[in-house]
């Protein structure tokens, strides 16, 4: 498995449990990822752990400015009636549009992969919608030309 997929996997994860709880603030941010034992933890590669940890705090640190912006796009459906996976999907993938080096594309692939892979089947549709229409109107791709080093690696 990808190393930065499978961190953005447990950053879901956790922040899926930490909105669930209703504890989505720096206060419960926990030291490992939700559902994981210490020694589960320590097997991690580094790289997943940092990586993971990033999204989970960037996330945290700028849910006010995400959530506008996730409101600001969904149009239809309120925040608080998207499902609590992809609720958390869009908000790891906001967060990276605005303070990550990753090309959008990667960002709104992963994003589907991880709706596909935890959410109901046809919610992935509305991740894309939401993700495809924001990145063409606020990130545009003309300036942002860095890739997912460790994604494009042929070592992964």
């Amino acid at each position: 498995m990808k190393t930065r997929h499978k961190a953005r996997e447990l950053a879901l994860q956790t922040l899926y449990a930490m909105d669930f709880n209703k504890e989505l603030d720096k206060d419960h941010i926990p030291e490992g990822f939700s559902g994981m034992t210490e020694s589960e933890y320590a097997e991690l590669e580094d790289e997943v752990k940092i990586f993971g940890r990033y999204l989970i705090n960037g996330t945290i640190e700028n849910l006010e400015q995400i959530d506008a912006l996730i409101t600001s796009f969904s149009l239809n459906r309120p925040l608080e009636r998207i499902d609590a996976v992809d609720r958390n999907v869009l908000r790891m993938s906001v967060f990276s549009f605005l303070y990550g080096d990753i090309h959008p594309h990667i960002i709104i692939d992963e994003a589907v992969k991880l709706s596909q892979d935890f959410s109901t089947e046809v919610n992935y549709k509305f991740i894309n919608g939401i993700l495809d229409t924001m990145q063409k109107k606020l990130f545009p791709i003309g300036g942002k030309t860095n890739h997912d080093s460790i994604e494009d690696s042929p070592a992964n």
